[in-house]
């Protein structure tokens, strides 16, 4: 019986896969530590730990993969291709390490071609050719999967010593008529992950923007967010204006967590995005409002309303004291007729 085995790798611009059995990378630098036969501690990083490339139907393109041994000693590592799906809704998706199983959409591993090992020197590098061949009736679209490095370690049953692995993650775009849907399903203000729209202070404000896609490819929308109080804007930040740019898998959601700074003091404010994405430039815009109240404006208000409740007490009290006064008068002024 197969296995399935998922691993996480990082989806940004900085990503990189770390499989580890047996030891957990904590680093988030594209090195990953690998425990070898011989118990040593070997290292290896790969560049680019990201590649986007185009392929026409028909036609063939070779990645080319740096593969670095940080160490000491020379390396045998064994070149592995893998798909990945989408694993969570912060870009981070999950690998398919099982060699006989595909992703069941947009799978890239069914392009790539045969990878054989090969040995690193010593504090060296290699480059590892990936061949992407895309079938002439292939559907436009996108297509993503890794080209992952372990440790080969053969014994004397022709076993691998997997302990740990590096791997760079691949983004085809074959051109063509494609579906570009992008929805905003979620669009709040948050302070330290919960949702509001009355804050205290203005510490640790950000809005999570959650794009839900329809498309056949891999979209990375960009846009501009700003904050205003009253008619004022107080701040504005670009969103995933970068290279390259975070993206939605197809048939997925992702999640940014977009600080707010500039948010100081008592008032109204009124945070506006606007995002763009495809290759016609759709646009969705989103707008949600919040308040801020310092605890001293709450103190001062509150002081001041039972000011203005003891005042009316008193008022009261004293328009009471009055009419009875005046009951008195005219009593006694009334008992002295004749």
């Amino acid at each position: 019986m197969t296995t399935k085995e998922r691993i996480q790798i990082g989806f940004r611009s900085v990503a990189v896969l770390a499989v580890v059995v047996g030891l957990v990378a904590t680093s988030l630098s594209p090195v990953v530590h690998a425990q070898a036969a011989q118990n040593a501690a070997n290292t290896l990083k790969v560049t680019p730990v990201r590649t986007d490339i185009q392929i026409n139907p028909g036609e063939s393109k070779t990645v080319a993969t740096t593969v670095s041994n940080l160490t000491g000693e020379p390396i045998t590592i064994r070149p592995s291709s893998n798909d990945f799906v989408a694993g969570d809704e912060q870009g981070t998706p999950s690998l398919i390490l099982d060699e006989n199983q595909y992703a069941p959409s947009h799978s890239l591993k069914r392009f790539m071609g045969p990878l054989a090992d090969v040995t690193i020197p010593a504090n060296g590098t290699v480059s590892v050719d990936v061949v992407i061949t895309v079938p002439a009736d292939a559907q436009a679209g996108g297509y993503f999967g890794a080209v992952r490095f372990s440790p080969s370690t053969p014994d004397g049953g022709g076993q691998v010593n997997l302990s740990a692995s590096v791997a760079s993650i691949i983004l085809l775009t074959v051109p063509g008529p494609v579906t570009e849907k992008l929805s905003l399903t979620d669009f709040t203000v948050q302070q330290n992950g919960r949702s509001n729209s009355l804050f205290f202070n203005g510490d640790n404000l950000e809005v999570t923007s959650r794009f839900t896609s329809e498309s056949s490819i891999q979209l990375g929308p960009i846009g501009k967010i700003s904050v205003k109080k009253g008619d004022a804007v107080v701040y504005e930040s670009d969103f995933n204006n970068k290279t390259p740019r975070d993206v939605i898998l197809p048939d997925s959601a992702r999640r940014w967590n977009v600080p707010l700074d500039q948010v100081e003091g008592f008032g109204h404010y009124t945070v506006i995005a606007t995002y763009t994405y495809g290759q016609n430039n759709q646009t969705i815009e989103a707008t949600a409002s919040f308040w801020v109240i310092p605890w001293y404006v709450i103190a001062i208000a509150g002081a001041i309303l039972l000011l203005i409740i003891a005042a009316i007490i008193i008022t009261l009290l004293i328009i009471r004291k009055r009419r009875k006064q005046t009951t008195r008068v005219n009593s006694n002024r009334s008992g002295l007729r004749l």
